[in-house]
């Protein structure tokens, strides 16, 4: 295991600075160490890592959603109004409506298996989208209409939503009734989680310790929620990923200049982090199987993403935007990253039919809109938006 864990890192972290250099993704070079080194390929990541391989990508998947919540700024949502909220949702929902639509025409797919399929596509990457509306801001493009700030925004919420909607469709596929008592269980989860981290933040005002000691706490306690939620059977229970977002934001809340120094620690801790997540995602590829449906996958890809765009136009509607404007908030809203790789291959490991589309999918839909949402970016907000 530990010449596996040195393949990935160190193989990892070189093709991803090389991708760098060439102006792409890192993770397009980490997700293709994963593909050439696993077990459809040279095989030669070691067979317990592999193994352990969902509870890993997990691992990553709290790591995301704990520091969103850190850094999360909720009343920056209520200062951008009705345009802001929508983002959260509404494009998601789009998408999730275009996948419903193509995905059992192209892949051959059930309603459910779609649905499932349209969730963990619907996510857009904070990964891509976060640096670029943090240098328009350092630039001044856009910052006059609050573009940068109203995609940053949405972005934040639009993935714990698809989170939410992915996990209700996993456990209808389980044979879990979506009866309306388990929709209690999103509020259950947001005051939950509110509570837990008010509580860790009068902890951590009476207790002086290290930063790092805290992100250890936080972690063992999102390790427990996750747990404690699997073993539960009652009718109400509660989703520890909302929950875990939860703590983040109520931290924030009442200690915020601790839970900007913590969301630095999870930036840190996240190098390792995303490293194992794409490389992992990478691995669990059947090179194979994606020759098979790669021509329907794109189409189904290319389908999705106009539907999404078509939400980011509603959500803009009767709004001073220019057309410009709202042409680069759909391209900025349409890469996909992150999130795909954390829950991409829950279905695949569940033991799912659906299970090798949904990751095939996933893994292509990360390397066709990751590095094209980086280049219309980069290469149109100068032409697109006014500087400030």
């Amino acid at each position: 295991m530990l010449v596996s864990v040195s393949l990935i890192l160190i193989v990892g972290m070189s093709m991803g600075w090389l991708c760098q250099k060439c102006r792409l993704p890192s993770l397009l070079g980490m997700l293709a160490t994963g593909m050439v080194l696993g077990p459809y390929v040279l095989n030669l990541l070691d067979g317990s890592i592999l193994g352990i391989s969902p509870e890993l990508r997990k691992m990553a998947l709290i790591i995301i959603l704990t520091r969103a919540g850190l850094g999360l700024d909720t009343s920056g949502l209520k200062k951008l109004g009705r345009p802001a909220v929508l983002m959260c949702f509404v494009p998601a929902s789009f998408e999730l409506m275009g996948v419903l639509l193509l995905a059992p025409k192209l892949m051959g797919l059930t309603v459910l298996e779609a649905a499932i399929l349209g969730a963990v596509l619907a996510a857009v990457s904070p990964a891509v989208v976060v640096p670029r509306m943090v240098r328009l801001m350092d630039e001044g493009y856009g910052g006059k209409q609050g573009i940068p700030q109203l995609i940053l925004a949405g972005a934040s919420v639009d993935d714990v939503y698809v989170i939410v909607l992915f996990s209700t469709f996993v456990g209808m596929m389980q044979g879990e009734s979506a009866s309306l008592l388990s929709f209690v269980n999103i509020p259950v989860s947001i005051l939950l989680g509110m509570a837990v981290g008010s509580l860790l933040a009068g902890f951590f005002a009476k207790v002086h310790i290290r930063d790092t000691a805290k992100v250890l706490i936080i972690l063992s306690i999102s390790f427990l929620l996750v747990a404690a939620e699997e073993a539960l059977t009652t009718a109400i229970t509660f989703s520890a990923l909302i929950d875990i977002m939860f703590i983040g934001i109520g931290l924030q809340k009442k200690r915020e200049v601790v839970a900007k120094r913590l969301s630095v620690k999870y930036g840190k801790l996240w190098v390792a982090a995303e490293v194992f997540l794409f490389v992992l995602v990478g691995a669990t590829v059947n090179i194979g199987y994606l020759g098979k449906v790669g021509a329907k996958a794109l189409l189904l890809i290319v389908g999705a993403l106009a539907f999404r765009m078509l939400g980011v136009f509603v959500c803009l509607l009767g709004t001073s935007l220019s057309k410009k404007e709202r042409l680069f908030a759909m391209m900025a809203y349409t890469p996909k990253a992150t999130v795909q790789a954390a829950i991409g291959g829950i279905p695949l490991a569940l033991g799912f039919a659906c299970g090798d589309t949904v990751l095939t999918v996933a893994v292509l839909a990360i390397v066709l809109t990751a590095p094209l949402g980086a280049f219309a970016m980069d290469l149109s907000y100068k032409k697109l938006l006014k500087k400030g």
